[in-house]
């Protein structure tokens, strides 16, 4: 059986990191198994790119230890970057290159011969429905197109472990959801990935698995369903068929279940945090009980927007993501920029 099945894709334990006298990360564990899609969620500046910096070797490790399918990071980071691919917040194509010379390109450096390089990049545009844009020049692609094609060309060497770092920055929700069903796709195919990403319903709705990173630490990790559920309650929501019926409404549910309901009125809709399972079905009857007729009933988890503020304290700041797109300093190491091949080249001279 290859290792790498039986084998931790990643296998990290007390990561650290510091840049003077800021711990950007303070003793991170990660441990991601192989075919599973582990998301590291956290705002900007929590971390999360300085920690996928060093699993990839482009930032040193200042403490703690970190293996990639049983390869330690530190001391055969060549090895490492054999079965990892990158694909960072800003494309590292060019722009004054066409879809397919940039494949072409990056196929060279992987060690391809020109006709096998040729014939990798036309699969790569195919698979990533690039083909009809692939002799254009990137300056006019789109930012999705552009995201895409980066993909592309960290699967140049078919790499077994896929780190996306914030891969849908930026991008429009088509585009979005573009990346997602695309992200499925590699999944399905096999891969595994490591995604950080700020935005909620992309942990939730991507991630088997998801770490919350706050601070340079870990405060949390576990399926979404079980982040959901450390929260505690779920909520009753009800809409009724007369708006008029509002009042009553609010009264019966708050004298059978011993709390008030949150009133929409515009809507029609009462909500109520539910404590058992069983609170819906009392409220319910309760309202039926008044004559109050129900038009919708929906039992509602918490949202990962609630878990968060939860454990950090800090709520999402806006309806999409933990924080702005492109503002993560100093998490932003430069993954996926021009700086990223110096870094390694001064990486190597150090070691």
């Amino acid at each position: 059986m290859n290792e790498t099945t039986t084998t931790l894709a990643v296998d990290a334990s007390g990561l650290v990191k510091r840049f003077g006298t800021l711990r950007a990360v303070d003793g991170i564990d990660l441990h991601v198994r192989p075919g599973e899609v582990y998301g590291v969620l956290g705002p900007n500046g929590a971390g999360k790119t300085t920690t996928l910096s060093m699993l990839a070797t482009l930032l040193r490790i200042d403490a703690g230890s970190a293996r990639i399918f049983g390869v330690d990071v530190h001391d055969e980071p060549h090895k490492v970057r054999q079965l990892i691919g990158l694909t960072g917040q800003y494309a590292s194509v060019d722009e004054k290159l066409t879809a397919r010379e940039n494949l072409v390109l990056f196929a060279r450096i992987h060690g391809q011969r020109s006709g096998m390089a040729r014939r990798t990049a036309g699969d790569l545009l195919d698979r990533f429905a690039l083909t009809d844009a692939g002799d254009r020049l990137l300056e006019k692609f789109s930012g999705g197109m552009r995201r895409r094609l980066d993909l592309a060309a960290s699967l140049i060497s078919s790499p077994p472990l896929i780190f996306l770092d914030e891969p849908t920055t930026g991008l429009d929700p088509r585009t979005r959801g573009q990346m997602w069903d695309t992200i499925r796709d590699l999944v399905r195919q096999g891969s595994t990935i490591l995604l950080t990403t700020q935005y909620l319903d992309e942990a939730d709705q991507l991630a088997d698995r998801i770490a919350v990173i706050d601070k340079g630490r870990k405060v949390a990790e576990g399926t979404s369903g079980e982040l959901k559920a450390s929260v505690g309650r779920s909520t009753l929501a009800v809409r009724l068929a007369d708006p008029d019926d509002m009042d009553r409404a609010a009264r019966a549910v708050a004298t059978v279940l011993g709390r008030p309901a949150s009133r929409t009125p515009e809507a029609a809709r009462l909500t109520v945090p539910m404590e058992r399972a069983d609170d819906a079905a009392e409220a319910l009857v309760a309202l039926r009980h008044d004559g109050i007729s129900v038009q919708k009933v929906t039992v509602e988890e918490p949202t990962l927007d609630e878990v968060f503020l939860a454990l950090t304290g800090a709520p999402a700041t806006d309806d999409s993501g933990i924080g702005s797109a492109g503002d993560d300093r100093p998490d932003d190491t430069g993954i996926g920029t021009d700086t990223a091949a110096p870094q390694l080249d001064r990486m190597e001279a150090t070691r």
